[in-house]
């Protein structure tokens, strides 16, 4: 029986190779985007890496509402069957480097898109999959956001690391799995994605609340 599977994050190299992955792995799959809303940011990236339209599920999300987080899981389910799987990829979009130059609105998307929306979205899965008594929870992100990053996305990308910390250190007590998955390797996204199916495959409650970390040297986890 095919698992459930969802994907939520922005729209970059790195969720695109996720989902390719995951496409591979389940018949049909849900995928929940958060658009790059920043001033002057450009169009939307291709998912070239992306499997063709028909396996996957487009839902519609608003980070920024605990209400939007409910109905998106939901609505999921609705469409799945029944959500098994829940990847959540934070790979913020550049917002500019200086400070000077953010504007105030850019702030409220980056709060909105990168915090609240992050912390309702683990509030709603956790709490299904503890009622159900199983599932698994991935929380995945790029070390850095690149030698470019500005001041918003370092911030962004902080605080899901802090966030993803304090997931999987209260994931003993848990009847579901929680995983992070964190990577310095920059411009290897494919690879990436390769390791956190691989570990998704042999996850078991055993493994739960660990941190894994991909790099090409040294060890892998």
């Amino acid at each position: 029986m095919s698992r459930g599977i969802i994907i939520a994050g922005n729209e970059s190299a790195l969720l695109s190779a996720v989902e390719g992955e995951m496409a591979k792995r389940a018949e049909r799959y849900a995928l929940a985007l958060i658009p790059n809303r920043l001033s002057g940011s450009g169009s939307p990236l291709t998912d070239a890496a992306a499997p063709d339209a028909p396996a996957r599920i487009c839902l519609d999300w608003t980070p920024g509402s605990a209400i939007s987080a409910r109905t998106l899981l939901l609505a999921a389910e609705n469409r799945l069957g029944s959500v098994d799987e829940a990847i959540l990829v934070c790979d913020p979009p550049p917002a500019g480097r200086a400070v000077a130059n953010v504007s105030i609105a850019d702030v409220e998307v980056m709060l909105n898109d990168q915090v609240k929306g992050w912390f309702f979205l683990v509030r709603e899965f956790a709490a299904a999959f503890r009622a159900r008594g199983e599932g698994t929870l991935a929380l995945v992100y790029p070390e850095t956001a690149g030698k470019d990053e500005g001041l918003l996305e370092s911030a962004a990308l902080a605080v899901f690391r802090s966030f993803t910390r304090s997931v999987l250190a209260e994931a003993g007590g848990e009847p579901y799995i929680t995983l992070g998955f964190s990577s310095g390797e920059t411009g290897d996204e494919a690879g990436f994605a390769a390791f956190i199916a691989r570990q998704l495959d042999e996850a078991s409650r055993r493994g739960s609340g660990k941190q894994h970390r991909y790099g090409k040297h040294g060890i892998f986890r």
